[in-house]
């Protein structure tokens, strides 16, 4: 079962562009992305650069309209995450319990949909989905 482990770091909606991270929660940090991989749980991962240097496209109109960030409106936002595989939810759970996180840090854990969540109806709405989960991840853009 895969499972998306999401770092919500508070107040990181309001950080500046050029945020400067704690090498020492790093070194913590990166012993625990090590203990993942050594484990064979590990898919992926990555950080995010704070809200200030995103966006936002939003269709409320029925066109699709550009907001750059910071978002007033953001109460939490990501600052990264792990995709993992494990064995059970429960697995997941002990996992995150593991991180090195901090006090202003919550982790939320969402298993991945997987085609045969779904009716049989949207499988086939669906078709050629695991094709494009393999195509063109990494390719110069």
């Amino acid at each position: 079962m895969r499972f998306m482990m999401l770092m919500i770091p508070l107040g990181y909606e309001t950080a500046p562009p050029d945020v400067q991270l704690d090498p020492e929660r790093v070194k913590a940090m990166m012993k625990y992305n090590e203990a993942l991989k050594e484990a064979g749980v590990l898919i992926a991962l990555d950080g995010l650069h704070p809200p200030s240097m995103g966006a936002r496209v939003s269709f409320a109109t029925g066109k699709p309209v550009v907001t750059d960030g910071p978002f007033t409106e953001a109460k939490e936002v990501l600052g990264g995450y792990w995709m993992i595989n494990v064995k059970s939810r429960e697995e997941a759970i002990e996992w995150a319990q593991r991180c090195p996180a901090s006090e202003n840090e919550i982790i939320e854990i969402r298993q991945v949909q997987e085609i045969g969540d779904f009716s049989e109806e949207v499988q086939q709405a669906a078709k050629g989905f695991d094709e494009l989960q393999k195509g063109n991840a990494h390719k110069a853009r």
